[in-house]
């Protein structure tokens, strides 16, 4: 047996990101736990429908099966049901036939305290305080939003990121809320040979970016774009920052305060990644919305 998972690209995701349980959670707030776990027994062999972070996760472990079977992805199940009445949620997982094979059920608890043990790149949850606590442990996480459609067709997966407070620290950030654009404009002109700091995504783009390596540029089942409200002159930080950290990026767009949503849905995103509340509901109309409840924009 396995005693870790070693340089595996690790996503842990709540059942409520993976399927969509809805229903099952209006009936635990509104007539509390033991109607819950009465409900979920009696549908435990009705599979639940899809939920917001099915698809990355479809796409995610697919990657697996391009590398004939070397699995460089994983996928943990974290839960606050308990093993009773988290079977659906197995059953759920064994009927879409998705390779999860490990999961933490925590009887009512938060399980952001498995996420290191586990050694994930990634948590994905709509339980914003454990998205919160697992920022401050050091891993990237999001809060997933409700969307209306969006995403690709294709096999690929497509991953969209916000720039500062995401990839990058807020450093920047923090001078234009203070300052004003003029001051932030000029500030990261005078800076544009300086790398700014890492964000809470870094490593996980990182990680991203050893995956994509495995395989050639032309035929990666992986995409990533940044997406910024940053234009010119401050786009040469942001190139420079990602050349000294020796990470490539795909696609890098500079919308200068423009509407991120239409483009989101234009590049196809499976998911995408803001630190700002607003730009998090705009784009979910469009496409998988993850909230990085990050950087000053978040105090």
């Amino acid at each position: 047996m396995a005693s870790s998972l070693g340089d595996k690209l690790v996503i842990a995701i709540s059942s409520r990101a993976l399927f969509n349980l809805d229903a099952s959670h209006e009936i635990y707030e509104q007539k509390g736990l033991a109607a819950y776990s009465r409900y979920q027994i009696e549908r435990e062999d009705e599979p639940l429908e899809p939920g917001e972070a099915f698809v990355m996760v479809q796409k995610l472990l697919r990657i697996n099966e391009l590398l004939d079977g070397e699995n460089r992805v994983e996928v943990i199940l974290l839960s606050r049901n308990s093993a009773d009445t988290g079977l659906r949620v197995f059953n759920s997982v064994q009927h879409y036939q998705l390779d999860i094979q490990r999961a933490a059920f925590c009887g009512g608890e938060s399980p952001y305290r498995y996420i290191t043990a586990f050694g994930a790149h990634l948590f994905l949850s709509t339980e914003a305080d454990d998205v919160r606590h697992a920022l401050e442990h050091g891993v990237a996480a999001a809060t997933l939003v409700s969307h209306r459609g969006g995403g690709s067709d294709s096999e690929q997966l497509r991953f969209a990121f916000d720039g500062d407070a995401v990839i990058f620290s807020d450093e920047a950030e923090r001078v234009y809320k203070s300052e004003g654009l003029a001051a932030f404009q000029d500030s990261e002109q005078a800076s544009a040979h300086e790398p700014l700091s890492g964000g809470p995504f870094k490593p996980f783009l990182a990680a991203l970016q050893k995956l994509q390596k495995e395989f050639p540029a032309s035929e990666s089942p992986i995409r990533t774009a940044l997406v910024t409200a940053r234009s010119a002159p401050a786009h040469e930080r942001v190139i420079r920052t990602l050349r000294a950290w020796d990470i490539r990026i795909d696609e890098s767009i500079f919308l200068g305060g423009l509407d991120k949503g239409e483009f989101l849905r234009a590049y196809q995103a499976d998911v995408f990644f803001d630190d700002q509340e607003s730009h998090c509901e705009s784009a979910s109309a469009h496409v998988a919305t993850g909230h990085v409840p990050h950087g000053i924009a978040n105090e």
